[in-house]
């Protein structure tokens, strides 16, 4: 009873902003509103901040909308010292609310996550990955035309509780991947999980529900397609657009979160020790691919070549690709599709050095060679090891940091310390998975 006490205090002032939301006829931001407080659910200590924030980002909001309808009634020749003493008292009691947060009983209630070696998890992790993915897919739900949510599609506000679901399952992921006991099994299971949402919706809009697909017309969902795709009609960059951002922001770790195809060849690749280091024609493969493939589509569009060609082209690259997963991955324990065939992985590693994160080895390395039984991308050969760093085709993956019994190995970059390189990462990291969750469509 007394914890139901507790709370009401914190809940009301979601609803308030709810009720607000409603008589302005804003139905889905009254839904999120509502919502809202089922965040407390999730008893971490970055949920709690969570809360917090958007509570403090209510009072906030009650505060604008003050200057606003004082300025109007102003200009009208009406009272208004009685709406502004309504809304600054309705303003601090959201901001008390998110003080009473902060109260002993709460905090205990709301322990900081901790990692397998019983080091705390810092709470800004779940709390900057809840706010990036809130703001990107904010700005998706407010400017982009047509909408690109898909509960806009069906009601007029409908994203809203979408980014705020999505915002709560980064900041859970976030926290989740910050365990290097947890990440890989974490990255591998919700990468399939994505995977699988994103060829769910394709089948869906194939049969009928066209509504499923980004922009109502079917794309090919093959990764080379990213690149062959607009060299052929001259038009269509959304994808690339995401796949670069993507790259400036995590690296290559395009390959081990977020690409639709990889995830297949991570899980068949999974179930046997790597093995049999590539030979160097096989790393020169990817080029001849990507060479290939930007030359073909740009043959076709020279040659006026028709859509159903070019799309049988790709289909038939895509079947290569999955033909090698199941020869040749399985067999290995490698994931030779993506390591060895496809262009954007190529892209993606070369690319990525753009970007400053990095996985290295500390002179802590005994070369047990713990990290190279779990890497899928041919990244932890001897001579790697040996020299401190990953290989070229390293994804970022992580995976190898929680196989470590000395701490040696993990992401790194410059001028932070090894825990904030790995919390800047997996922020980003969780972010982007889930923003992906809720535009990476068909």
């Amino acid at each position: 009873m007394t914890n139901t006490l507790r709370i009401i205090p914190v809940v009301l002032p979601f609803w308030l902003l709810g009720a607000h939301f409603l008589r302005t006829g804003r139905l889905g931001a009254m839904t999120a509103a509502a919502l809202a407080p089922l965040i407390l659910l999730i008893r971490r200590r970055w949920a709690l901040r969570v809360a917090q924030s958007l509570l403090l980002l209510g009072a906030s909001y009650w505060l604008v909308q003050l200057a606003l309808m004082a300025g109007l009634r102003q200009r009208m020749g009406l009272p208004w010292a009685r709406l502004a003493a309504i809304l600054v008292l309705v303003s601090a009691a959201t901001a008390w609310a998110a003080l009473l947060l902060e109260g002993k009983g709460m905090l205990a209630r709301y322990p900081r996550a901790m990692g397998s070696a019983g080091e705390g998890i810092p709470a800004g992790v779940g709390v900057a990955a809840f706010w990036l993915t809130a703001l990107g897919l904010g700005f998706v739900q407010v400017k982009v035309t047509p909408p690109m949510l898909l509960p806009e599609r069906l009601w007029p506000g409908g994203g809203w509780p979408l980014v705020l679901a999505l915002s709560t399952y980064a900041g859970w992921l976030a926290s989740r991947l910050m365990d290097p006991s947890l990440q890989a099994t974490t990255r591998s299971r919700l990468w399939l999980a994505f995977s699988a949402l994103f060829f769910v919706q394709l089948l869906l809009g194939m049969a009928g529900l066209e509504w499923m697909l980004m922009s109502g017309r079917l794309h090919l969902p093959v990764p080379a397609v990213i690149v062959g795709g607009p060299l052929y009609r001259g038009a269509g960059l959304f994808m690339p657009v995401l796949f670069g951002v993507a790259v400036l922001l995590v690296g290559p770790a395009w390959c081990s979160y977020f690409c639709y195809f990889g995830a297949w060849d991570n899980t068949v690749a999974a179930g046997r020790r790597p093995r049999d280091a590539p030979g160097g024609w096989r790393r020169w493969l990817r080029w001849v691919t990507l060479v290939g493939v930007a030359a073909v589509a740009l043959a076709l569009r020279a040659a006026g070549a028709p859509g159903w060609l070019a799309a049988a082209m790709g289909l038939g690259f895509g079947l290569v690709g999955i033909g090698i997963m199941l020869l040749w991955s399985r067999r290995v324990g490698t994931m030779a599709h993506c390591t060895w065939y496809c262009p954007m992985g190529l892209l993606a590693v070369g690319l990525g050095r753009l970007s400053p994160h990095r996985v290295r080895l500390s002179d802590a390395c005994t070369g047990c060679g713990r990290c190279s039984a779990v890497c899928r991308y041919d990244a932890l050969l001897a001579e790697d090891i040996r020299r401190r760093r990953p290989g070229p085709s390293c994804t970022l993956c992580g995976d190898c940091i929680g196989q470590c019994r000395h701490d040696a190995i993990g992401y790194r970059f410059p001028g932070l310390s090894a825990l904030s390189s790995r919390a800047v990462f997996l922020a980003l990291v969780a972010s982007f998975h889930a923003i992906c969750l809720g535009v990476a469509r068909i």
